[in-house]
């Protein structure tokens, strides 16, 4: 189908950059015709630019591939995750939902079933999820707009955290390294999530298991002000053991089936 093979196009030029169109017929198995046609009609959408005999991804959109790949890298753990966090969830509460994309699919799962709740994040996609979802006040911090997660940082959502408390923070991460630090790659990312952790006395942890052993720029705080470790059965036993050790709750779910 052309969606298919628009699809594939796009999917390949985010991995790859500028390419050919022989390149990209070979890719796609199809005529050097179909695809400059396609190219066209995807610079015509705004979403390549064409020049002599190649082609590449614009920048806004090149942002915007990399956020769906992130959102969909490990997306059957993320949703097993979501569906146990989701369950801790204290109905009629004020929650917080940081700009994750576990998080994320923890919003999904809320506008699935809904519940009266009181939903503050930094998040324009958790806002967008929950808009409409009977019960559930969404409310959307101010600040300077993060493109490559559709978050907002930054002074104005700092200022608006410090006024505000939490019954709940539900909370991702790049990377938890093993010195037990929670980091991320943004600067004022990491300071607004910090702040998140200290307005809250229960802040739940979301992370797939990848995100353990690595590390990133900016430290965002340590596990053991998380009152709950969620993460999924792929995380060596050892670890997991060793966290449980050292005195974290962590919950672990499986495949898309939400067991523990």
């Amino acid at each position: 189908m052309a969606s298919d093979r628009l699809a594939q196009i796009r999917h390949y030029l985010y991995l790859n950059g500028m390419s050919g169109v022989h390149e990209l017929a070979r890719q796609v198995d199809a005529s050097l015709a179909t695809i400059r046609r396609d190219l066209q009609l995807l610079e015509e959408q705004g979403i390549v630019i064409r020049t002599r005999g190649c082609a590449s991804l614009t920048a806004s959109i090149d942002r915007e591939v990399a956020f769906e790949a992130r959102e969909n890298h490990a997306l059957e753990h993320k949703r097993a995750i979501a569906d146990l966090a989701f369950c801790r969830i204290e109905r009629g509460s004020k929650v917080f939902f940081d700009a994750g994309t576990t998080v994320l699919q923890l919003a999904r799962r809320l506008r699935i079933s809904p519940m009266p709740l009181t939903v503050f994040s930094n998040n324009i996609m958790v806002s967008e999820m929950l808009s409409g979802v009977e019960g559930v006040e969404t409310i959307l911090l101010g600040g300077r707009v993060r493109h490559t997660n559709r978050s907002l940082v930054g002074l104005l959502a700092e200022q608006a955290l410090e006024k505000l408390w939490f019954d709940q923070v539900f909370l991702g991460a790049s990377a938890v390294q093993p010195d037990a630090t929670i980091s991320t790659p943004d600067e004022e990312e990491a300071r607004l999530n910090a702040l998140m952790m200290k307005r809250t006395e229960t802040c739940f942890l979301l992370v797939d298991s990848t995100k353990f052993a690595r590390h990133s720029t900016y430290s965002v705080g340590f596990l053991d002000q998380v009152s709950c470790i969620f993460t999924d059965t792929d995380l060596d036993a050892r670890q997991v053991q060793s966290l449980r050790d050292e005195g974290h709750d962590v919950v672990l779910a499986g495949h898309a089936e939400g067991k523990i």
